[in-house]
């Protein structure tokens, strides 16, 4: 899927569309990139190094022992001799056993580390993106990449670098004691390493285009997960009757998940036969090589017994180090994609210089000074040249047909976009020369889709203001008109919401969300929509709640019903992304025009 992002060309500018996909491919994962995520733990890394190396080294002694055991201890009968013989290679193996251990633990916990990094640092990336990333992303393609496409490399991340130098280290550490037995077997065995280099890569490039496509297959099923069981979703295919539909995309995608497993198994295991045949044919070779009269009595039976046995121990790294190879390569897909993501340009960002604004300071005094605003791959502007002034305190109503650019408005006063040319300020600074966090704590939204979050109406409310207590929770309740609907619950304030607040109607969905926003007590105020899901008398409760709050508060209102809006201060009409009338209810009725038509 291409991902289109809009990066700006300054304050002002146009928005330029990317394809982040093309983006991703212009540039190759290189190796250097995936290493710097092992840095800060450089130093944990060189003493697994260290371990790894001296396991090695030490493992090695073995051969060397069971030389002396059969050439020495047994035929001279040297019992003392073959006690300590045996206690060495039994000290061996419980020094390499020991070392392993410690081993596995450092690279284990720098692997989970960087994972956790690569986790968070994707996560928050992604909190930084704007609205217009969301609008246009599928949810489960987001969750996927967070989910699958980091856990897929754990493996990789977790023990790469302690495989890579394991065996590594211990092949090389294999191939110097086989030639020190005998070199001209340690030439013999060395045969294997063309073809085994040969078909490893084959292998390798393989399994990455596989692995490409079966996390954009997997994607697709995370998909299909998020809109077929979220609790909208089960709504939507009951009542539409699309479960079979959903069943069948479910199952195909679920199929050619099978098949991409497949192949990707089954190239490896062709190898790993090709593999197991070239070194079972070695040993023969040795033991065919040490008979023939050229080499008759050059060496020992204990030497050729220790070299057969450093031959066949040289199997295990070997493989693991073009194992390691192709899990490598094949996670370049994996990087890939977690790169994108993290490589995706911000399009709303803090300012190097923020102005310092402090919340309780502020008036509320709002302007949009020739406001202009196109979404991504639009041709024509969804807000043009608005010019609005809302002085401190007052309430401007925002009135419209659906689609004249009425939310959008108030998407742009909450800095959830910004402006392709013009300016919104409060107090006289810019949106964008303050913190986004600074700004939030501002400006508070209603809007008219309402999320909750799955916890208790308690949480729902304190996710706006942490440190709230109960008391300032019953307050911002008793003020949306909601109080007393939690107080008859069995559970109260601790009663669990639902999957998207599905516990509740949507009126008291929208009260409970009004009452979170009014928690913080934000001085500007932006209601879009925000009693649309209402009756008439709760809404007549929740307007009259709203009057009272709003004195000495700015407020913005969007609305459809002008009933709601007809004593604001001042009321603008908008079509079609324009202004086009401005006034008070009566000015604006008395006019006969767009405003009185909605009236009528």
């Amino acid at each position: 899927m291409a991902l289109q992002n809009e990066i700006p060309q300054g304050r002002g500018g146009r928005h330029t569309s990317v394809s982040a996909l093309e983006k991703a491919q212009a540039h190759d994962v290189s190796l250097r990139r995936i290493w710097q995520l092992f840095t800060p733990y450089r130093w944990s890394l060189g003493a697994v190094v260290a371990i790894i190396v001296v396991s090695s080294i030490v493992s090695m002694a073995s051969p060397f022992l069971l030389r002396a055991v059969i050439d020495v201890a047994l035929p001279t009968q040297n019992v003392r001799l073959l006690v300590w013989l045996v206690a060495g290679m039994i000290a061996v193996a419980a020094a390499t056993a020991i070392l392993g251990v410690v081993q596995t633990w450092i690279s284990t916990s720098v692997g989970q580390r960087v994972m956790h990094v690569l986790r968070t640092d994707v996560f928050t990336h992604l909190q930084r993106q704007s609205i217009a990333f969301f609008t246009r992303t599928r949810t489960g393609e987001v969750q996927s990449r967070i989910t699958n496409d980091i856990g897929g490399m754990q493996s990789v991340v977790t023990s790469t670098a302690s495989s890579l130098a394991a065996n590594l280290t211990t092949a090389v550490a294999t191939a110097v004691a086989m030639a020190a037995l005998s070199w001209r077997l340690a030439l013999i065995s060395l045969v294997v390493m063309p073809p085994a280099i040969y078909l490893t890569r084959r292998v390798a490039s393989m399994r990455r285009a596989i692995t490409a496509q079966r996390q954009r297959e997997l994607s697709d099923l995370n998909v299909t997960i998020e809109e077929a069981l979220s609790i909208s979703g089960i709504r939507l295919s009951k009542t539409m009757g699309a479960g079979a539909a959903l069943v069948d995309r479910f199952t195909g995608s679920s199929t050619r998940l099978i098949d991409l497993e497949l192949r990707s198994e089954l190239a490896g295991r062709w190898r790993m036969a090709s593999m197991s045949v070239i070194f079972a044919a070695t040993p023969a070779a040795i033991y065919l090589s040490a008979g023939l009269p050229m080499t008759a009595g050059t060496m020992t039976i204990g030497t050729l017994v220790a070299f057969t046995a450093l031959q066949g121990g040289l199997f295990r790294p070997l493989m693991g180090l073009l194992n390691t190879g192709v899990a490598l390569t094949s996670s370049l897909a994996l990087f890939a994609r977690i790169f994108e993501y993290l490589d995706l340009p911000v399009d709303v960002v803090d300012p190097p210089n923020p102005v310092e604004l402090t919340p309780r300071a502020v008036a509320g005094h709002v302007r949009f000074d020739g406001v202009t605003f196109a979404y991504p791959g639009s041709s024509l502007p969804a807000i043009a040249g608005v010019d609005l002034d809302v002085p401190a305190g007052s309430t401007l109503a925002i009135v419209g047909e659906t689609g004249s650019g009425k939310s959008t408005l108030a998407a742009l006063a909450a800095r959830l976009y910004d402006p392709d040319s013009g300016a919104i300020t409060i107090d006289g600074v810019d949106l964008r020369d303050l913190r986004q966090t600074d700004l939030a704590a501002i400006v508070g939204v209603v809007s008219q889709e309402t999320y909750l979050l799955h916890t208790t109406v308690r949480e729902n409310l304190r996710y706006a203001k942490p440190d709230a207590s109960d008391a300032e929770i019953e307050t911002a309740a008793r003020a949306a008109q909601l109080h007393n609907l939690i107080a008859s619950l069995p559970d109260g304030y601790d009663t669990v919401v639902g999957s998207r607040g599905h516990r509740f109607s949507g009126g008291e969905q929208q009260r409970i969300a009004i009452a979170r926003t009014l928690l913080r007590n934000p001085r500007v105020l932006i209601l879009d929509e925000a009693t649309s899901a209402l009756d008439t008398e709760t809404e007549r409760a929740v307007q009259q709640a709203f009057d009272e709050l709003a004195r000495g508060r700015t407020t913005i209102t969007i609305a459809h019903r002008l009933s709601t809006v007809r004593h604001a201060d001042a009321i603008a009409v908008l079509d079609r992304g324009r202004i086009v009338e401005s006034g008070t209810h009566d000015v604006l009725v008395d006019a006969g025009g767009r405003y009185a038509a909605l009236a009528a």
